[in-house]
């Protein structure tokens, strides 16, 4: 049997536009209120790209930063992995643009699409191979422009979402710390409550679909919020037993930053104190596939999370996906 390495991450990075859009300036915008906002999702603001800022511009940042937290160059990765819905066009991948942007090639390169547990699907994709010896380092990175999809005239979405990149490197670390344990999933049957209905083969571009809206990107917030409570501690559970751990030797829990009362929940029935979890969407709202990944890289820069700390990854999106994973941090 060919021996297996432990997988962790050993360096993240982040990228986070300068325009602020606070809920003061969305009751200009659409029939809403700062208090309505906060008390049901828990954001206060967001991040806009610039209208010439790319998915692609954002993921380069972040992975720059990631490589320098790592301590490699770009021409030490093995593969790059994107994860986004907003890629910035159909093809090439936005992973290939990085490649790119980084001033290298040879290196297999493509995006995942799972919407917000994106990055999370990257992550344990690239723990596959750096465990089996196949490649020694691995950018992973989760990347969204979802301020160009919104409906600024639908005020049940477009209050919820912010643009943001977040990465991570994927590398071999020492035997007891890297990824103990992860888990993902999907139910398809659930593909109709989160999505963006026209652009693709099934609903090419046209002036009727323009003209419905149907490049915006369409929810049915209710039935997603009631899929995202149980499922995100259920995905955390699964992780824990895995792992073969308890909810006492849990240090730290970055959860997908979408409703502060779906995170309240997920930490409720996990046992976890406040102060053990990690949120930053009153600034940045849902940023889907980088959502994880920015918490992750403030967390750690913050010096929230310690080598040794057990900490839980867990996210859920359209699809519908999920997925978790237990790391035992090692930087």
């Amino acid at each position: 049997m060919n021996k297996l390495y432990n997988a962790g991450i050993i360096g993240t990075g982040s990228s986070i536009p300068d325009k602020i859009l606070t809920n003061s300036d969305l009751e200009q915008i659409v029939d809403t209120t700062d208090e309505w906002i906060v008390s049901r999702t828990g954001i206060k603001e967001r991040r806009i790209a610039d209208s010439k800022v790319a998915t692609s511009d954002l993921a380069t940042e972040a992975a720059k930063k990631a490589l320098e937290d790592a301590n490699l160059k770009a021409s030490d990765l093995d593969m790059i992995l994107v994860a986004t819905v907003t890629p910035d066009m159909h093809f090439p991948s936005t992973a290939c643009l990085v490649q790119s942007n980084l001033g290298i090639e040879g290196c297999p390169a493509f995006d995942i699409e799972a919407a917000c547990s994106g990055a999370l699907y990257g992550l344990i994709t690239a723990s596959q191979f750096i465990s089996t010896g196949v490649y020694k380092n691995i950018l992973v990175i989760g990347a969204e422009c979802l301020s160009k999809i919104v409906n600024w005239q639908d005020r049940n979405t477009c209050v919820l979402f912010g643009d943001g990149a977040g990465a991570f490197i994927v590398s071999r670390v020492d035997k007891g710390y890297g990824l103990l344990a992860h888990s993902m999933g999907a139910d398809g049957n659930g593909s109709k409550l989160l999505k963006v209905e026209a652009g693709g083969s099934k609903r090419p571009a046209s002036l009727e679909t323009v003209e419905k809206g149907l490049h915006y990107l369409q929810m049915e917030g209710s039935e997603v919020f009631k899929f995202a409570v149980k499922i995100m501690a259920k995905a955390s559970e699964e992780v824990i037993a895995k792992a073969k751990l308890s909810l006492d030797d849990i240090d730290f829990l970055i959860p997908h930053q979408a409703n502060i009362r779906i995170i309240d929940a997920s930490r409720r029935r996990l046992k976890l104190s406040k102060e053990k979890v990690y949120m930053n969407l009153m600034h940045y709202g849902n940023m889907s596939a980088a959502s994880v990944p920015v918490a992750l890289d403030e967390a750690s820069r913050a010096g929230k999370i310690q080598k040794g700390d057990n900490i839980i990854l867990v996210a859920f999106g359209g699809g519908l996906t999920w997925a978790s994973t237990l790391l035992k941090w090692g930087k």
